[in-house]
């Protein structure tokens, strides 16, 4: 949900900034460290309105300010085509992944859907809002390398994002098996294309190893190595939807069928 920003360089001229330089004495010039002082002030500006943004949190700013991808963002993004493609399974609707709090607050938002997260790394730095959810019990804080704490079939539908790009092919094997089992109707995973640029949204000590993005193929032969299967239906009306919308994913999107 990546809001249009202002022109800052207008604001900026607005302010008056452009005017006290052209108000100087025109055969006299800016000395080197004026010239950069100006410069670095400007810089200065510029980033201080991203990060207030338009009421945006900081990790939506530090994302469009490093041009990296948060594919938890993309979540946000891309759930109105989400909601036209699976109906009444979003009435039931499980989070994974980082930056879960924001994702379900928005789910909550929506008409006739529960929704519950799962974040897999200690939540350092929660605002009052995610502790509010936690502490209500409708996200959870659990390593996903291990059986999630929920019963089979307790969700409709489960999606996932910026959480499995982390793992290893042999946590892999037991995390996606664990997607399947809770989720009654499919799950949705989002992952990174190979070479993007991920958006910073915590310290690399805090996973443990970075972000190993793949390929589609990659990611296929892995599905059917653990006996997944893709959604076909879903993933055509997610693709006709999308087009309809002019709604290119800035990660890779891929729809499963639970085991049945």
């Amino acid at each position: 949900m990546l809001s249009r920003r202002p022109n800052t360089s207008r604001r900026i001229a607005d302010g008056g900034s452009i005017s006290f330089v052209g108000s100087l004495h025109p055969k006299s010039r800016p000395s080197p460290l004026l010239s950069l002082g100006l410069l670095v002030v400007g810089a200065i500006l510029i980033i201080g309105y991203v990060y207030r943004g338009s009421g945006g949190s900081n990790a939506e700013a530090l994302s469009r300010l490093e041009g990296g991808v948060s594919c938890g963002l993309e979540v946000q993004r891309a759930l109105p085509i989400l909601k036209k493609v699976y109906g009444d399974s979003m009435r039931k609707v499980l989070h994974v992944g980082l930056d879960t709090c924001s994702v379900v607050s928005k789910l909550l938002k929506e008409e006739d859907t529960e929704a519950w997260g799962v974040e897999p790394y200690e939540l350092d730095d929660a605002d009052s809002s995610c502790k509010r959810l936690v502490h209500k019990g409708i996200v959870r804080v659990a390593d996903i390398k291990f059986p999630l704490p929920y019963r089979a079939k307790s969700f409709s539908l489960v999606i996932v994002s910026d959480a499995l790009d982390y793992l290893s092919p042999k946590y892999l094997n037991k995390t996606l098996p664990e997607l399947a089992r809770v989720s009654a109707e499919g799950f949705v995973v989002f992952s990174g294309y190979p070479g993007q640029h991920r958006a910073k949204v915590a310290e690399l000590s805090k996973f443990g190893r970075p972000a190993k993005l793949r390929s589609s193929s990659w990611w296929i032969r892995l599905f059917v190595q653990t006996s997944l299967e893709e959604n076909e239906a879903a993933t055509k009306k997610f693709e006709q939807a999308a087009a309809k919308r002019a709604y290119k994913p800035a990660c890779q999107v891929f729809h499963l069928r639970s085991y049945h």
